[in-house]
């Protein structure tokens, strides 16, 4: 898979939000400390921003900024032969990864927290689509031959592009090494506000209110709330 692939699979706008939501969800009731997390989401990044964020301890990571003028995503494979690190050299971004970014989000091109250590944006995958766009789009880019997975899209992407509770469940269990509630799954898949019974189902260590602040911060549904 590449980013081309990835492109024509990713949820719309509003359902891409929605999914991450539900995954930073989940992984905050299934791992109570922030820094074990797979994902996260900041509905108050920056000022009508929120973004979304993938780490897998590896030193492999995505981070998606929703705004008002639509969402950027940006990723990175440290392995990718489309990394400078893959690569064993110091050129750079894979040509045409970011080269056709419209300027609009261009700040989030050149955003620090998405920079290297010399400030350098860091990335071998990059899409985006703008809220008067009809679908994803991606830059134009020469892959390197001979890699079934050229720019690391394949496991970075791997709960995106197919949003189904099945998917998490599956990668729950293995990543975090427990059984996983498939109907409390699809609760939060489904946004549905949380509940003890749903929480206890995934966590029984963890309560509905030791997740106040994380449902803050993620902008999860409340009782009540939208």
């Amino acid at each position: 898979m590449t980013v081309y692939d990835v492109a024509r699979r990713l949820p719309t706008l509003a359902g891409l939000r929605d999914l991450c939501r539900s995954l930073a969800m989940l992984d905050a009731i299934l791992s109570p400390e922030w820094e074990s997390r797979y994902h996260s989401f900041d509905a108050t990044w920056a000022e009508g921003q929120e973004m979304a964020s993938m780490r897998n301890g590896s030193g492999d990571e995505y981070s998606i900024v929703f705004s008002a003028a639509g969402a950027y995503v940006r990723a990175f494979d440290h392995e990718s032969p489309m990394s400078p690190y893959g690569r064993g050299d110091d050129d750079g971004i894979w040509p045409g990864v970011i080269d056709e970014v419209p300027e609009v989000f261009q700040p989030f091109v050149e955003e620090p927290a998405f920079a290297g250590e010399d400030g350098s944006p860091v990335a071998t995958a990059c899409l985006w689509r703008e809220v008067t766009d009809d679908r994803w789009r991606h830059g134009s880019i020469d892959f390197p031959s001979g890699h079934d997975d050229p720019d690391g899209t394949t496991g970075l992407f791997e709960l995106l592009v197919d949003p189904s509770p099945e998917a998490f469940q599956r990668f729950a269990e293995d990543y975090y090494e427990v059984p996983v509630d498939l109907g409390a799954v699809s609760d939060v898949y489904a946004l549905r506000p949380l509940c003890q019974e749903s929480v206890s189902s995934l966590n029984i260590k963890v309560s509905l209110a030791d997740l106040s602040q994380d449902i803050s911060e993620i902008g999860y549904p409340q009782t009540g709330r939208t």
